[in-house]
This record gives structure tokens, C-alpha cells and sequence, in this order.
């Protein structure tokens, strides 16, 4: 496996980053089973690792310091912090109170006395960004953490965080974790330029988006995904959005075949072969899934295949926007005129 500079940090990664979402009770509750998937990325060469706080209520990163054990010199170790943690409202957020008591709970459930990378889950409409940067400088500089991201951020979010950092002597985010696939290319547009232009790495995440690309749900299949099973605009069969998704995903199983690969495969090939992108997160629930994306790290795609790609989905396009998942503050009813 090919390692990749992390930004400007200086830093090697792998292409893949071993996402810790669904090893817990979320996803897959044998603890087990999850530490042997962990271990078995380890063997295949994913010295990326990257959970949050909230996954499955800390149990996630419960399971990756214990497969950690006796290996984390060999990982780069990421997790996240913002989401709410319980009914307490200040258990939460991008606040210098929250950030230093949660990174205590994160450092206790990892087992460790450092974390790679320390990334703000969401970017905060009513926290100044300087209370956070600030709040994190100290962490760094208490060495807590060794470097800080950002995930969700929309363009003029990440501008504003580096001009904050920059104004300040603070430290400033290395990373910036997107959504991003074949179906979700909105991070063409602006935040990779900016990422780019800012030397900073891009973390992907849902290279599948969200199970479209993963083959499990393909147009008449009886297994598609209905508003009920999954009460979300991002599965509502009746929009006409998802009914393009669905008709494009055929197309894409047809080229993957034609080139002698998997859907999967195509999607995460993809995903890491923009020169803006870092890695990508892949996330699974069983080994056999992951044994599905391991191949993907060592392919790279013909011009002809990206072509293609790009008739059915224009670069910067994303098929239907409820998959975007960054700067929806801003586009509030209570941020425009009407």
C-alpha cells in the first residue's frame, strides 16, 4: 500500500482510513469480531484509524483502544468531538468547557495518552471559532493532541478557521473531513480548491454514499430502501433525485464490470483518486465488508473509466443535495431574506 503526505504536515497515511462507526453497538456488538476487522486493516497496511466520541455512545472508542494495545505506535489515531453526549446541554458543541472535559473521556476510552488528530465534528453557528481553535491550541500544546481538523465545513468555514488561526498565533486545522463519491461530488466545487490552497489533507467519508454504491440497492430490486425503512429525505424512493441515483448506479455497476471490478471497488478507487483527497473513510460492519474494500487502496482508474464517470455524474455535482452534509447552517430559513 502506497502511503500518502497528510497536508503539509508531514505526515504518512494510508489511502484508506479504517472508520470505527460501526464497530460497537451501532453496528456490529461483538467486540471481538470488531477487534480482529481492527487488526486485520493493521495487516493490510491502514495505519489510519478515525471513530468520534459518539459512536454508539463511546463504545466505539472503547473497542479501538483495546485493539490498540501493543500497536498504537503504528496508528494514526482520529476521533471527534461536538455531537451531544446527553441530555446536558453543554455537553456538547465547540466550546473550550466541553472540549476539555471531553477530550479527557476520549483520551480515557482510547487507553491513550495522545490523540493524532482531535477533529470538530460539526462547525458551530452560535461558537465563535476562536473559543474553539483556542481551546484546542492548548491541547496541542499540553501534547493531548498532535494536530486538529474540522469535518463538515463548508468553503468560507475553512477560510475563516485559517484566518482565525492565523490573526491569533493558533493553531490551525490540518484536515477537513468531507462527504464524498461518485453520487456526492459537491466538494469539487469549493472545499477541495480551498482545502488544496490551505495545504491541508481531505478525509472523506461514505465512498459508498451511504450504501448506494455498494450494490445493495439496485433499481426494481425489492431490497431498495423505502421513506419508511429509512425516514430520511437521503432514501425516499419517490424522489426523483433518488430515482436518477438509482438509474445511474446501474450504469456505473455495467462500467465496473466492463473494467473487470466491483462496484465497490470502482466507488472507492474513485474517491481516492482525486489529487485533492487524502483518504478515504471506509467504515465496516463485518470483515467480509471490509475484505470487499481492501482491494481498492492498489487500483487506479483509466482516463477512459473517469470519463465516464464524469458524463453520468458532472464533476462538483451532487445528485440530490440532502447528501451533502456540510454548511447547512447557512442556509437556514433564518439566514436568508424570505
Amino acid at each position: 500500500m502506497e502511503y500518502r503526505s497528510l497536508g503539509r504536515t508531514g505526515v504518512q497515511v494510508s489511502p484508506l482510513c479504517l472508520g470505527a462507526m460501526m464497530l460497537g453497538p451501532w453496528g456490529n456488538n461483538d467486540t471481538a469480531d470488531s477487534i480482529r476487522i481492527i487488526h486485520r486493516a493493521l495487516d493490510a497496511g491502514i495505519n489510519f484509524i478515525d471513530t468520534a466520541d459518539v459512536y454508539s455512545g463511546g463504545a466505539s472508542e472503547e473497542i479501538v483502544g483495546q485493539a490498540l494495545q501493543g500497536h498504537r505506535d503504528e496508528v494514526f489515531l482520529a476521533t471527534k468531538f461536538f455531537m451531544p453526549m446527553s441530555e446536558d446541554p453543554n455537553q456538547r458543541g465547540g466550546s473550550r468547557r466541553w472540549i476539555m472535559q471531553e477530550v479527557e473521556n476520549s483520551l480515557r476510552r482510547l487507553n491513550t495518552d495522545h490523540i493524532d488528530l482531535y477533529q470538530v465534528h460539526r462547525p458551530s453557528p452560535d461558537t465563535d471559532v476562536e473559543e474553539t481553535l483556542g481551546a484546542l491550541t492548548d491541547l496541542v500544546r499540553q501534547g493531548k493532541v498532535r494536530y486538529i481538523g474540522s469535518s463538515s465545513y463548508s468553503g468560507s468555514q475553512i477560510v475563516e478557521a485559517q484566518w482565525a488561526s492565523r490573526e491569533r498565533n493558533l493553531e490551525r486545522f490540518v484536515t477537513e473531513q468531507p462527504p464524498y463519491s461518485i453520487l456526492v461530488r459537491g466538494i469539487e466545487e469549493d472545499i477541495l480548491p480551498t482545502v488544496q490552497r490551505h495545504g491541508m489533507g481531505t478525509l472523506t467519508y461514505s465512498p459508498l454514499s451511504g450504501g448506494w454504491l455498494s450494490g445493495r440497492w439496485r433499481k426494481d430490486s425489492a431490497s431498495a430502501p423505502t421513506s419508511s425503512a429509512r425516514p430520511n429525505a437521503r432514501f425516499d424512493m419517490s424522489s426523483p433525485a433518488n430515482q436518477r441515483k438509482l438509474d445511474i448506479v446501474e450504469e456505473l455497476a455495467q462500467l465496473a464490470e466492463q473494467n473487470g471490478l466491483t462496484l465497490i471497488e470502482l466507488a472507492i478507487a474513485f474517491a481516492i483518486s482525486h489529487p485533492g483527497v487524502t483518504a478515504s473513510i471506509v467504515g465496516p460492519r463485518t470483515m467480509e465488508q471490509l475484505e470487499t474494500y481492501l482491494p481498492a487502496a492498489d487500483m487506479s482508474l483509466g482516463t477512459d473509466v473517469l470519463d465516464r464517470i464524469d458524463q453520468l455524474v458532472a464533476p462538483g455535482v451532487t445528485i440530490n443535495p440532502e447528501d451533502n452534509s456540510y454548511g447547512a447552517h447557512e442556509l437556514t430559513p433564518q439566514a436568508r431574506r424570505r
